[in-house]
C-alpha cells in the first residue's frame, strides 16, 4: 500500500473481515465501501486468479484508489443500488460482499468536505459531491422539531432540542453556512469535558441525514441477502449502535426492524445466521488506528 493509499484511509480489522469472506479461486466478491482501496487490495491479493471484484464507491475522490487488475471492476455508486449493478454486470449471485460502515480518514481529513469540526469551511457533508442537500441545507431548512429529532435519533445527544432551538433562533438572524458559525451556535452547550465527543456525535448526526444512511443500509442489507449464494457470506464492520442494531437484526431475522417470522412449524424464517460472535480490534489495532475504536465486525453466512 502506498503512502497515498494509506493516508486516505486506514482498513479497519483488514485480516479479520477479508478471512471472514472465506475466499476461493473462481468467486465473485463485492466490496461495497471501497473508499481508499484497502479492504479490495487485499480481497485481489487473497481471492485467485480466476475471482472477480466489484467495488461500490459513490465519491468521486475514491476513484484515485482504483487498482490496475483486470479482476476488479470499480462502480460509482451508493451501494444501496447493488442489485441493480450487478445484474448491469450480468452477475446473478456473489459468493461474499463486504461493507466497511466508516467514514474514510480521507473525508474527516480534507477541511473542503465539511465532516470535521476540526477545520472551518462550509458545512457541506455529502459522500456523492455531485447530488443532494448539504448539512448546511438542513440547519437551515428544517423545522425545529425535526432537527431536534435527528440530533437525538442520530446523535443521541440529550440536550437535543435545546440544540435545535438555538439554531432556529440564530439561523433567523443569518444564514448558517460555515463550520465556524455551527460551532459558535452550538459550543455553549457542551462542558469542556466531553466537548469533542458531543461534538462528534452533533457531526455524526447531520451527516447520516444529508447521506441517508440509515434508508441506505437498509436497502442494501435486503439487496445483499438476495445477492449473496447460499453459503455466501456477508461481512459488514459498523461504527455505532443504530447501524450495528439493524445489521444484527438483519442475520437475527432477515430484516432490519428484528421482526421473527416463522413457519407453520414454530421454526424463524431467517435467510442468514452468524458464523461467530462479534469481532472488535484488538488493543495494538485500537493503538495504531485510534478511529478503530468503535468498530464491530459481524460475519454471516447464508442459509437458502
Amino acid at each position: 500500500m502506498t503512502d497515498e493509499q494509506q493516508t486516505y484511509h486506514i482498513p479497519v480489522l483488514l485480516h479479520e473481515s477479508i478471512k471472514g469472506m472465506e475466499l476461493h479461486d473462481g468467486g465473485t466478491y463485492v466490496d461495497l465501501t471501497f473508499g481508499g482501496g484497502g479492504h479490495s487490495r487485499e480481497i485481489l491479493r487473497c481471492m485467485g486468479i480466476n475471482s472477480r471484484l466489484f467495488g461500490f464507491d459513490q465519491d468521486e475522490d475514491a476513484e484515485q484508489n482504483i487498482p490496475q487488475d483486470g479482476r476488479f471492476t470499480f462502480v460509482r455508486s451508493n451501494f444501496r443500488y447493488l442489485h441493480n449493478f450487478l445484474r448491469y454486470y450480468g452477475v446473478e449471485q456473489v459468493d461474499a460482499i463486504l461493507a466497511d460502515l466508516g467514514v474514510s480518514s480521507h473525508h474527516f481529513d480534507d477541511s473542503t468536505r465539511g465532516f470535521s469540526f476540526r477545520f472551518d469551511g462550509k458545512l457541506d457533508m455529502r459522500m456523492n459531491k455531485r447530488a443532494g442537500i448539504t448539512a448546511a441545507d438542513i440547519i437551515n431548512t428544517y423545522e425545529e422539531e425535526q432537527l431536534a429529532n435527528l440530533f437525538y435519533l442520530y446523535g443521541e445527544l440529550k440536550n437535543s432540542r435545546k440544540l435545535a432551538a438555538a439554531l432556529v433562533k440564530a439561523r433567523s438572524q443569518k444564514t448558517i453556512n460555515t463550520i465556524g458559525e455551527f460551532l459558535e451556535i452550538i459550543k455553549p452547550f457542551f462542558g469542556k469535558e466531553r466537548e469533542k465527543k458531543e461534538l462528534a456525535k452533533t457531526f455524526q448526526a447531520l451527516r447520516i441525514e444529508v447521506n441517508h444512511e440509515m434508508e441506505a443500509l437498509k436497502e442494501m442489507l435486503k439487496a445483499a441477502i438476495q445477492a449473496l449464494k447460499p453459503g455466501g457470506r456477508l461481512v459488514v464492520i459498523t461504527y455505532h449502535s443504530l447501524e450495528d442494531r439493524m445489521v444484527k437484526n438483519v442475520i437475527k431475522t432477515g430484516n432490519v426492524e428484528g421482526k421473527m417470522k416463522q413457519d407453520f412449524y414454530g421454526n424463524i424464517e431467517a435467510p442468514l445466521r452468524a458464523v461467530c460472535k462479534i469481532i472488535t480490534p484488538t488493543d495494538e489495532e485500537e493503538a495504531r488506528n485510534p478511529r478503530s475504536r468503535s468498530a464491530k465486525l459481524r460475519i454471516a453466512e447464508k442459509i437458502r
